[in-house]
């Protein structure tokens, strides 16, 4: 039996277990993102977003909206099917990177939409295409369902690292008022 078969037969979590923990990480990273989401449920993020300078490559707001789903999915079957298989090295560093990589999409948003912290969303997303290409070559020993289903997510993060890095370079922070000190002798 192929080692992306075993996962039925495996002493991983339990399916209930292992489902309940993907539910449970990608819901909280959803709530994250959709509490900073740039629609119209959140005017002042919106204006915002759309008062940037982005580049003629930014896609239109509902390819955001098509793409996020897909590929939260594939980040779903990837962790169920990681989570299931036999603890090994290379299947708890497969699920760290996981971990790692969809807990900081979450946390991209907050950067990003709430905080507008644009040369640090910049920076995270580089850090999430390092760790998501980390867990993309680990997983290959593992579960070769699990690495394909990461795939279209390193390739849409190396594209949004690009869009991040454009976006801070087309709205330079406006600099900040210096403080006036006295000293009171």
């Amino acid at each position: 039996m192929s080692r992306d078969n075993a996962s039925a037969r495996s002493s991983g979590l339990s399916p209930f277990l292992a489902g309940a923990v993907v539910v449970g990480v990608l819901g909280l990273s959803a709530l994250l993102g959709r509490r900073n989401a740039p629609d119209q449920s959140h005017p002042g993020i919106r204006r915002w977003y759309q008062g940037l300078d982005k580049p003629s490559f930014t896609p239109p707001d509902a390819i955001f909206g098509l793409a996020w789903p897909l590929l939260e999915t594939g980040i779903a079957v990837g962790g169920y099917r990681l989570l299931r298989h036999d603890p090994s090295f290379r299947r708890n560093a497969s699920v760290g990177l996981w971990l790692a990589t969809t807990g900081m999409i979450g946390g991209w948003t907050e950067m990003f939409f709430r905080k507008r912290n644009l040369p640090g969303s910049a920076l995270a997303s580089g850090v999430m295409l390092a760790t998501a290409t980390s867990y993309v070559a680990m997983t290959h020993k593992v579960d070769r369902v699990a690495q394909a289903t990461a795939v279209p997510l390193v390739g849409w993060l190396a594209f949004a690292t690009g869009l991040a890095t454009r976006i801070w370079q087309r709205n330079p922070a406006k600099p900040r008022a210096r403080a006036q000190s006295t000293v009171n002798l």
